[in-house]
């Protein structure tokens, strides 16, 4: 697939020309507009969502944006993907392309332990595809991120749940400066680890836990409930595909933004033996924090995450509770859910239904 030539194609504006060099019927053409959003049954969930923003993370972040079930109380950022600044300005754009009035708070530019963050972005320099996208209009708050995680979970005590898409810094940061108001948080949910499988950012660790493996254990001992959203279940029928994107490019503004974004990280995944089909595991853990009915199986675990340095640094160990081990014993509680499957083949339709005009 040639992403150069599909720029141009858009560009030209012919929807006839462009559905016939993506391969995408005249039905499904017809499908888009369409609006399928589903009105919420109960009061919308309150929830702050902390981000590293790349592509899949705005593309997360628009999805939250886009779903009447989440109230966005605001959105925390740390470096990442790529530095505070870049992921700062990501996050606001996205959530102006979506027409959300979030507030963004900048937060963490290092580590847990005070080391500088090397970011590093599969989507380009930029974490945008390097398509040009990023002029947000808006600016972040003055309030620093960690501050106004802990002023809002005292606000709403029992009542926030946080989405974490990055790095869990931020989130291991606040849990030290006031660990007994993180005991208010009433879920967290993570897109981290490889779950069950192999990892991204080496073969047992996926790149998020890899980026601040330490921020990420103390996260998962705090006795927070925590609800893992693994490599695992990110691939396979939950892989977007290249008539998928056509159908999400033509879908409007939004479809657009999103596709141009993960220009850059097809190529790679072409590069790498991959061509067709990419994963989006942060819109996937999105839709598990929006829509319950999205996930189809949980086991509920003692995790465990290695920061010795070597070869399995940044792998989350998962005992699962009620499995007798020949010799390993889990030590401390079962706090955490991990996702094990999820409604993988509804998951990119589900998405355009949510985002397209």
């Amino acid at each position: 697939m040639d992403f150069k030539n599909i720029s141009n194609i858009k560009k030209a504006g012919s929807l006839a020309i462009l559905a016939a060099a993506l391969g995408v019927t005249a039905a499904v053409a017809n499908r888009l507009g369409q609006n399928r959003k589903k009105a919420p049954e109960t009061k919308p969930k309150k929830v702050i969502i902390d981000t590293d923003t790349g592509a899949d993370d705005a593309s997360a972040l628009i999805l939250a944006a886009k779903s009447s079930e989440l109230d966005i109380l605001g959105v925390t950022v740390l470096a990442g993907n790529v530095g505070i600044e870049q992921a700062t300005k990501n996050a606001l754009m996205a959530l102006e392309i979506a027409g959300s009035y979030a507030k963004v708070y900048k937060g963490s530019d290092e580590r847990y332990g005070g080391q500088a963050i090397e970011a590093f972005s599969v989507f380009g320099e930029d974490g945008m595809g390097d398509m040009e996208l990023i002029h947000p209009l808006g600016q972040a708050e003055e309030t620093d991120a960690v501050d106004f995680i802990l002023q809002t979970v005292k606000e709403y005590p029992g009542e926030v749940e946080i989405i974490s898409l990055g790095p869990a810094t931020n989130i291991a940061k606040a849990m030290d400066r006031d660990p007994e108001a993180m005991k208010q948080v009433k879920m967290i949910w993570s897109m981290g680890s490889a779950g069950l499988g192999p990892g991204n950012a080496s073969p047992v660790a996926e790149f998020n836990v890899y980026s601040d493996a330490p921020a990420y254990k103390r996260m998962l001992d705090s006795g927070c409930p925590v609800t893992v959203i693994g490599l695992d279940v990110c691939g396979g029928e939950a892989m977007w595909t290249d008539k998928q994107f056509g159908e999400l490019l033509m879908s409007g503004e939004i479809g657009e933004f999103v596709t141009d974004s993960f220009s850059r990280i097809r190529q790679f995944y072409a590069s790498n033996g991959s061509a067709g089909a990419v994963m989006n595991c942060d819109a996937l853990a999105m839709m598990c924090a929006i829509d319950p009915d999205f996930i189809e199986s949980t086991v509920q675990c003692h995790a465990s995450c290695i920061t010795d340095p070597g070869e399995t640094y940044g792998q989350v160990i998962f005992y699962r509770e009620g499995f007798t081990y020949d010799v390993a014993k889990a030590d401390g509680d079962f706090n955490v859910t991990l996702v094990t499957e999820v409604k993988a083949e509804d998951y990119f339709d589900e998405y355009l239904d949510r985002v397209e005009e």
